[in-house]
């Protein structure tokens, strides 16, 4: 006997919907459909998939098999959440200033206060600030690390106006850090990137600690727990030709300073 395909959906169907008749009768039914009818195929309607795909604050892994969908929310002006080589951050397309504005909404931040970048190697930094005036070898001792560096914007930076207006730096980062590099460099922009908390509250080191943001994100990417103590990065500012300035001491501040000295830098004097 032949039994005809939307018979056997519709006994599918039924067995989903009441725990009885999976431990009963339903199941063996279920199963000598399958066997009478092998062109018969389980799958969601389409409705309930669209409904299932724009569901936000998904949680992966941080893995690779996951990149390519971390880059696709990235290109769609999404923001996502994403383990560091120090905290947690929220991240997105830095060039779209409409993805930059969630940010800001999500953290609850002014939008005085300017966010750093994140790219995917040490040589494409040129693309978005001044590096010319920097000894050779210098951010490649630094980075990839748990440092930011601040350098002054120029007029060839590809960077929007709209990110950190007012202001002709940036601060940028390389995290060591294989998954977030992975989707920088696939997205082919520069990250704006962040710590993923609410302003003004303790950084995160496991995604747990900001589960009240995840219906925020896109997607949330879980690296486990990170091993910095809420530090953060070091952030130096390297604008000025010759000199270095410690502006956050964050995680990693004595090689930090071992490494500019070795290059022959000078610490900036303080303000009188």
């Amino acid at each position: 006997m032949n039994i005809p395909a939307k018979f056997a959906e519709r006994s599918l169907l039924l067995t989903f919907r009441s725990p009885l008749r999976v431990l009963g009768v339903a199941k063996f039914g279920f199963v000598q459909i399958l066997k009478q009818n092998r062109r018969f195929r389980v799958s969601f309607p389409k409705k309930m998939e669209a409904v299932m795909g724009s569901e936000l604050g998904v949680v992966r892994p941080a893995t690779d098999a996951h990149a390519e969908e971390a880059i696709e929310a990235i290109k769609a002006g999404k923001v996502i959440a994403v383990p560091t080589d120090t905290l947690y951050g929220f991240a997105c397309d830095a060039c779209s200033s409409e993805a930059v504005n969630r940010i800001y909404e999500i953290k609850g931040r002014k939008h005085t206060s300017p966010l750093a970048i994140c790219v995917g190697d040490v040589s494409d930094i040129q693309r978005f600030a001044v590096t010319d005036h920097l000894p050779d070898g210098l951010l490649g001792s630094l980075l990839p690390g748990p440092v930011t560096v601040v350098l002054r914007r120029g007029e060839l930076s590809i960077i929007e106006k709209s990110l950190n207006p007012g202001l002709d730096s940036i601060g940028v980062r390389v995290p060591d850090c294989d998954f977030i590099r992975v989707i920088a460099r696939g997205s082919e922009t520069a990250l704006a990137l962040t710590s993923a908390n609410l302003s003004g509250q303790p950084s995160s080191v496991c995604i747990k600690d900001f589960e009240n943001l995840w219906e925020h994100c896109a997607y949330v990417y879980d690296g486990g727990v990170l091993p910095s103590g809420r530090a953060g990065s070091t952030v130096v500012d390297l604008s000025r030709l010759g000199k270095y300035k410690i502006l956050r001491p964050g995680s990693a501040m004595e090689e930090t300073v071992a490494i500019l000295e070795r290059h022959s830098l000078m610490p900036e004097a303080a303000a009188a």
